[in-house]
């Protein structure tokens, strides 16, 4: 059974960080594109990152690039997102995803290709 379990959610000023994690089970890391959504309430789910699974490329959402970093450590066996600089309009859960289409599979910010979801992690920003 497929499971990915964030962590690292919580309540932060305008302007501060905060680091995801994710951890997965049941996939075999660097065998699958990891990404990071979001979902304010009352707004859609929207892409913020996603990583290659041998995470080299990398892939950012206009509104996070610069302030947000994605990156995986296969010791770990841990996906991140770093968030620095954070704004009011970041604030939402926080979704890690698996892409599992294969090596092949270029980087997506479509939903519908993870395949694997966790159940996210809230992200408050105070103004």
């Amino acid at each position: 059974q497929v499971q990915l379990m964030e962590s690292g959610g919580g309540l932060v000023q305008a302007g501060g960080s905060l680091r995801l994690s994710c951890i997965p089970s049941g996939l075999s890391f660097g065998r699958f594109n990891m990404g990071w959504f979001r979902q304010a309430p009352g707004k859609e789910r929207e892409f913020v990152a996603a990583i290659e699974w041998t995470g080299g490329d990398t892939l950012y959402a206009d509104s996070v690039k610069g302030r947000f970093a994605i990156s995986r450590d296969d010791a770990q066996y841990t996906g991140y997102l770093q968030m620095n600089s954070l704004k009011p309009e970041d604030a939402g859960r926080y979704f890690c995803a698996a892409d599992d289409r294969g090596s092949r599979a270029a980087l997506s910010p479509i939903g519908g290709y993870y395949h694997y979801w966790g159940q996210g992690t809230q992200v408050t920003v105070s103004s």
